[in-house]
């Protein structure tokens, strides 16, 4: 049976998540540093020195050190101020001092466990001071003016995402799916619709983020529409879940991208539709299509699955025999790709992540903050992402490169379609 892992190999138990954790931990940690130091300085502005001039202002960063987390060491900037006053009882200059992280500050054993706190609660003014205490001790002197401006950023920066130019971007293959994070949306079945591609250097990149219905085709449709108006061309291959609203929405915005179904789901389903006892041969029966040596051993398995299965069970064998192009288009593909092509992988290893980071409480912050935070999850995993194996072979897919048997057997010549 074919299994949900990470792009390094590691299970959602794995190194990965703890990598997430410590990279969310910096970019929480300097995003709430410098919305101190903003408050800090907005409430100052107006003390100046005989000539006008402000007396407390920005004054660079410090230098950069390590705070130590149950998830291991993450280094922080912190943001530097210029504080001319003098205090009128002691006649010192007065001195900011972060109550965030004070300098003497070099161990939070907390955080690990408070992140996704700081995530989900940090989407409501109301609720992220209880969480900050939880993590300092103390409500960080952050007033819910400083906290709304911090948190409207993810939702800038999600905005900015789904409205950047598609135009220079080749995705070459496209992973769809509809993921249900325990977020709060702004309809009862709504779901996060995503698409993740790969571009002509083999790169993975996340493509767009939105809300909608799974089911949907107008959904998708929208979805796709507006990738298409930014630029995106069609894709070679999309691979994603045969039971969504997608593929018809696919055949109108991108009509000469083909379509995979992934077996990951095509299996559930199956296994679903036929008696426990059956589940081992039926398994092992579908392992033989997808794992075949080429296409031409998968149609004969094919064909076997039916011989062994039709009669008792028709409407299970008619799910993989109704859509064997659709099952088995990624054998057309370079054999090094067919492990990527097969399945929703890319995607559903992502979503386990922020699955676990969101699953902590549930409906916190409006559905567009809570989309944004969504968004900041899966873009601080895409820092991870690998390239797909023989990276070198996907701009050959894209210029109209033949492969049999999953090998290559004629190159196009450069610039053609």
């Amino acid at each position: 049976m074919l299994s949900v892992v990470n792009e390094d190999g590691t299970t959602q138990s794995g190194s990965l998540i703890d990598d997430i954790v410590r990279e969310g931990a910096r970019r929480m940690l300097a995003a709430a540093l410098e919305a101190e130091v903003d408050q800090y300085i907005a409430e100052l502005a107006g003390e100046t020195d005989e000539k006008g001039r402000r007396l407390v202002v920005r004054n660079g960063h410090h230098r950069p050190r390590a705070v130590t987390t149950a998830a291991g060491s993450i280094e922080v900037t912190a943001p530097r101020v210029n504080d001319k006053r003098v205090d009128a009882a002691t006649g010192e200059r007065k001195r900011f001092s972060s109550k965030i992280l004070p300098p003497w500050c070099r161990k939070s054993p907390k955080i690990s466990e408070v992140l996704p706190l700081l995530y989900l609660h940090g989407l409501s003014s109301g609720d992220f001071v209880p969480a900050m205490e939880q993590f300092l001790g103390s409500s960080a002197g952050l007033s819910p003016a400083t906290v709304t401006r911090l948190t409207k950023q993810w939702t800038d920066d999600h905005t900015a995402f789904q409205r950047r130019d598609l135009s220079t971007s080749d995705y070459v293959y496209v992973w769809a799916d509809g993921v249900h994070p325990k977020v709060r949306l702004g309809q009862a079945h709504s779901c996060v619709l995503v698409l993740l591609g790969v571009r002509a250097d083999g790169r993975k990149e996340l493509i767009a983020l939105a809300e909608g219905l799974r089911e949907s085709t107008e959904s998708w449709a929208d979805l796709l529409r507006d990738c298409r108006r930014r630029g995106m061309t069609d894709p070679e291959l999309v691979v994603g879940d045969g039971a969504m609203g997608l593929w018809r929405a696919l055949a109108e915005v991108f009509p000469q991208a083909r379509h995979q179904r992934c077996w990951v789901h095509k299996l559930r389903n199956v296994i679903n539709a036929t008696p426990k006892s059956v589940h081992p041969g039926v398994k092992k029966a579908l392992q033989e299509i997808y794992n075949a040596e080429d296409r031409g051993h998968a149609e004969q398995a094919v064909k076997e699955f039916e011989r062994a299965y039709g009669v008792k069970w028709p409407k299970a064998t008619a799910k993989v025999t109704g859509e064997v192009d659709e099952l088995l288009a990624f054998y057309d593909f370079p054999a090094q790709h067919w492990v990527h092509l097969r399945t929703t992988n890319p995607i559903e290893s992502t979503f386990s992540s922020v699955k676990l980071r969101t699953k902590v409480t549930r409906g916190a912050g409006s559905p567009a903050a809570a989309l944004a935070m969504v968004f900041k999850l899966v873009e601080s995993a895409q820092e991870r992402w690998r390239a797909i194996t023989a990276p070198h072979l996907v701009a050959l897919v894209r210029v109209g490169a033949r492969f049999d048997r999953g090998q290559l057997i004629e190159r196009a010549e450069p610039g053609a379609a």
